[in-house]
């Protein structure tokens, strides 16, 4: 998430931010109302980076968060649970549902980051 958002951030003309402040914005305001609409496509590429990362991590949840029945369950750890029964058939269809929900996600995301990158407000 750090690289898409810091390169977008480095990508702005410093005049923006003078502009803003000439006009008497704060930091905060300039931030919030011109830098950041101004990297939208950034930090969806961030979003979408971060996401796709996070949907097949395994190993970190296994360690840190456990399997606790019924309380720290994730699609990953279901699917593993599930061929270690060998309840393939499950597994599978835990595995179609989270290519379905990832891919819808991710091509809502990508509609909105083009629809978004159409519009530049520079």
């Amino acid at each position: 998430m750090v690289h898409p958002v810091q390169s977008g951030f480095s990508s702005l003309p410093p005049s923006l931010r003078e502009a803003s402040y000439s006009l008497g914005k704060s930091k905060w305001e300039t931030f919030l109302r011109v830098l950041l609409p101004n990297i939208k496509p950034s930090l969806l590429t961030g979003i979408v980076l971060t996401f796709a990362h996070t949907v097949g991590e395994f190993g970190v949840v296994l360690m840190i968060g456990g399997n606790i029945p019924g309380k720290t369950r994730t699609g990953s750890i279901a699917i593993y649970d599930e061929v270690e029964a060998f309840n393939y058939h499950n597994a599978n269809v835990y595995a179609g549902i989270l290519l379905a929900l990832s891919f819808s996600i991710l091509l809502v995301l990508y509609a909105f980051n083009r629809k978004a990158g159409q519009s530049k407000f520079y």
